[in-house]
């Protein structure tokens, strides 16, 4: 039998308003710190149930990175709305008993968060599998609820799960996903142009929308506004140009074997990557439900902030890539720079350039970890890249290990140089504008309470 719900946004958002005003009679009882079992669990379901998603339905890698962040917030709401309360709640200020079911709340703010994202229907790209998705998310409810017993307990961690999404889903009413696009082709030299399919249309990024979407922790989705491209007729403009053009073009290039490998290799979403990181890190240090929920809604949240800020600087400044610039670098006005009108990049994005989006999202992540468990991890983390661009297992190894966060951080800036996506400007800009939103996000939300 079926548990999936028609969730209408009308009356979650009747639900929450009801739901934030109130608050409900907690247990006398001694708190018991639940294990984090099903927070981890739901949060691996969560990131392979939206990597699923395609592209224009919020598949694409910022529009994914929000549907985690709108999934972890309900989750961290749904934890912390049970018992004694030990952190601030993000939107949920209704209590629950201490001894309601933690697992309860977590299975049910998750699947109801997911099913309505699954179920939405704005999207423009074919969606063959959205059944099949929900139909699996039916199952692991399922599963989950009967592992539980049943009992009030349960009953009460279901009521706060539900909550939870009701309020998650109906602030993200109206937010500006699926909103139009900010972009208009400007010729001038320095703006960004679509390169053009087979039948001879522009491709052109399916999720344009990000920048525009209400953030979750930031106030505003320009606020951290990275520092602005290098000037066409600089002499720092001309020498990064030269070095992606050294580096970062296809067949022929300057890179070495590993430079292409790893170029290849980071091309696959932050959001699962650091996900997949924080899961392991969670065990290692055996966090408590409360604390994991803590940490992966401000990782989560703070990695769709840095992609809404970045996507609205990308669109702002319409900055060109390699392949427009140096092909067409006779009009840049920069003696130093000159055009190579075969030149294609390893690898291409359809959307401007300005700053680099993946550091962006990754370092708003890593920022967060390394607020939990700092930048040296002894034994290590490994990184599993689901990178469409990797051949064979044993001579491009799709799982990696490192030993500090600086480490990938670092490599990330050259990689997506060698890819012939970027500037090393670019890059640097990104990994600014992602600590930035980080930090502010944890200083001013989420906060310890009483202690």
């Amino acid at each position: 039998m079926t548990r999936r719900r028609s969730i209408s946004l009308v009356a979650v958002a009747l639900v929450a308003a009801a739901l934030l005003s109130g608050y409900g009679g907690a247990s006398a009882a001694p708190p018991v710190e639940a294990e984090a079992t099903e927070v981890v669990h739901w949060n691996e379901l969560a990131a392979t149930t939206l990597a699923a998603v395609p592209g224009p339905n919020g598949g694409a890698p910022p529009a994914y990175q929000i549907n985690m962040g709108i999934t972890q917030g309900a989750v961290y709401d749904a934890v912390n709305a049970i018992g004694p309360k030990e952190y601030q709640p993000y939107l949920l200020k209704k209590r629950f008993g201490a001894k309601a079911s933690t697992n309860a709340a977590v299975a049910t703010a998750a699947y109801d968060v997911l099913v309505a994202l699954v179920s939405d229907q704005r999207g423009t790209a074919p969606f063959p599998t959205r059944e099949t998705l929900l139909q699996n998310l039916d199952d692991e409810y399922e599963a989950s609820l009967a592992a539980i017993d049943d009992s009030p307990f349960k009953k009460q961690g279901i009521d706060a799960g539900h909550a939870a999404a009701a309020a998650m889903l109906a602030a993200r009413v109206d937010d500006g996903r699926f909103g139009p696009s900010p972009w208009t082709l400007d010729l001038r030299p320095g703006h960004w142009s679509p390169l053009l399919g087979s039948t001879g249309q522009p491709i052109l990024d399916p999720t344009p929308w990000a920048g525009d979407v209400e953030p979750f922790l930031i106030e505003n989705s320009s606020q951290f506004r990275t520092a602005p491209p290098l000037a066409l007729d600089s002499a720092a403009y001309a020498l990064e140009l030269n070095e992606v053009k050294a580096l970062g073009g296809t067949p022929v290039s300057t890179r070495t074997e590993f430079e292409t490998y790893a170029a290849k290799w980071w091309q696959s979403a932050p959001t699962r990557s650091w996900n997949e990181v924080a899961r392991q890190l969670i065990a290692r240090d055996d966090l408590s439900a409360a604390d994991s929920a803590r940490l992966l809604a401000l990782q989560n949240m703070s990695g769709a902030d840095a992609s809404i800020n970045c996507w609205n600087d990308k669109y702002f400044y319409d900055f060109w890539r390699p392949w427009n610039a140096i092909v067409r670098a006779g009009e840049d006005g920069n003696a130093a720079t000159e055009p190579d009108p075969g030149w294609t990049a390893l690898i291409t994005a359809p959307y401007p350039e300005h700053p680099s989006g993946h550091n962006c999202q990754d370092t708003a992540h890593v920022t967060i970890l390394r607020m939990y468990f700092g930048d040296v991890i002894q034994d290590g983390f490994h990184i599993t890249s689901f990178s469409g661009l990797l051949g064979d297992a044993a001579a491009e190894p799709r799982v990696r290990t490192f030993g500090t966060f600086s480490e990938p951080l670092a490599e990330l800036i050259d990689a997506r140089i060698w890819a012939g996506l970027h500037y090393r400007h670019a890059d640097i800009q990104g990994q600014l504008l992602g600590v930035n939103v980080a930090n502010y996000g944890a200083a001013n939300h989420l906060q310890p309470v009483g202690r």
